[in-house]
C-alpha cells in the first residue's frame, strides 16, 4: 500500500509535511507503521496549486527518501493546496506514468489501495470511458482508470456523487462476470480550490486516513490529510471512519458518508458525448 499527504489552508512550503514533521512522507516511504508493507519505495510524486488554474506536477520513479531534486523543490515550492505520494506498486509497473498523483485539467488525484483482480475488470472499466478520456489514459495503473471513470460519471460537477458512481460501477461490473471483488480505496483529489477525500472498502480492511489542523487556533482553517499522522506535536490528527467522503473548504472540513452508487443510462450518454 502507498502512503499520501494532503494539504489546504495558508500556504506552506511543502518540506514542512513532505520532509521536516517527526514521520514525515519522507520516513513513510521508508518505514511506514500503518500499511501492509513498510517499504514505499516504486516512485513518488506531488501536484501543487500556484498562479494557474492548472497545478504542477513532478514525479519520478526513484525512491523518494534517495531523490535530491525533491528534496530541493520541497524547500522551494510555496503552496496553498498540494498532493504528494510515495508509491507501493499493486497494480502497474514502476514507471513515471504510473506514479500518483495523476492529473487531468485542473484536477489532480492520488490513491492508496487497489482493485483485485483488475485484469478481468480493466477492459470493461475502459470501455466506460469516452474517445477523449481513452486517450488521456497513459499509464496502466487501476488508480488512473479510476481517476478517469470518475470524470466521466461527473467529478467536475459533483465529486462525491462522481466518485459514488465509479466505485458502484466497479461493483456491477464485478457482479456481471461472477466476480466478488476486493476494493480498497482511499483517495484524494482536488480542482484546486476544494481538497476531497474519500475512504472505503468492500472488507473491513479501508486503508487508514486521518485529518489534522494545526493544533494551535488554526485561524486559518488548514487541514492536512494523511495516510499516517505525523509524530509532531503542532498537529492534532483524528481517524476518519471507513465509509466516508471528505471535503475540505473555506467552510472548514465537513465529512459524510459515502456510498458507492449504479451509474445509469444518463451515465453512458454522457461519456460517449464527451
Amino acid at each position: 500500500m502507498c502512503r499520501w499527504v494532503a494539504y489546504r489552508g495558508a500556504p506552506r512550503f511543502l518540506e514542512d509535511l513532505i520532509l521536516a514533521p517527526d514521520h514525515s512522507l519522507i520516513e513513510q516511504s521508508h518505514c511506514a507503521s500503518e500499511a501492509k508493507t513498510s517499504t514505499n519505495g516504486d516512485g513518488f510524486g506531488f501536484a501543487w496549486y500556484g498562479e494557474r488554474e492548472e497545478p504542477g506536477h513532478y514525479r519520478d520513479i526513484l525512491p523518494a527518501w534517495s531523490d535530491e531534486n525533491l528534496q530541493s523543490l520541497s524547500r522551494q515550492i510555496r503552496s496553498r493546496l498540494f498532493l504528494a505520494h510515495v508509491r507501493a506498486s499493486t497494480a502497474g509497473r514502476t514507471a513515471r506514468d504510473n506514479c500518483h498523483p495523476f492529473v487531468l485539467g485542473n484536477w489532480s488525484f492520488m490513491h492508496n489501495g487497489q482493485i483485485k483482480p483488475f485484469e478481468p475488470l480493466e477492459r470493461r472499466m475502459e470501455m466506460r470511458l469516452s474517445d477523449r478520456l481513452y486517450h488521456e489514459r497513459a499509464g496502466s495503473t487501476d488508480a488512473e482508470l479510476l481517476f478517469l471513470l470518475a470524470h466521466t460519471f461527473g467529478l467536475e460537477a459533483d465529486p462525491k456523487s462522481a466518485m459514488e458512481r465509479t466505485i458502484g460501477f466497479v461493483l456491477a461490473q464485478a457482479a456481471e462476470v461472477g466476480i466478488d471483488p476486493q476494493i480498497r480505496f482511499t483517495a484524494a483529489f482536488s480542482d484546486g480550490r476544494t481538497l476531497y477525500a474519500v475512504r472505503y472498502a468492500t472488507d473491513r480492511h479501508a486503508p487508514t486516513l486521518y485529518s489534522g489542523p494545526l493544533s494551535q487556533a488554526c485561524p486559518d482553517g488548514s487541514q492536512c490529510l494523511v495516510s499516517e499522522p505525523f509524530e509532531d506535536s503542532l498537529w492534532a490528527f483524528t481517524e476518519i471512519p471507513a465509509g466516508s467522503f471528505v471535503a475540505v473548504s473555506d467552510s472548514g472540513l465537513d465529512v459524510s458518508s459515502f456510498v458507492p452508487s449504479q451509474a445509469n443510462e444518463e451515465d453512458g450518454l454522457r461519456a460517449v458525448a464527451g
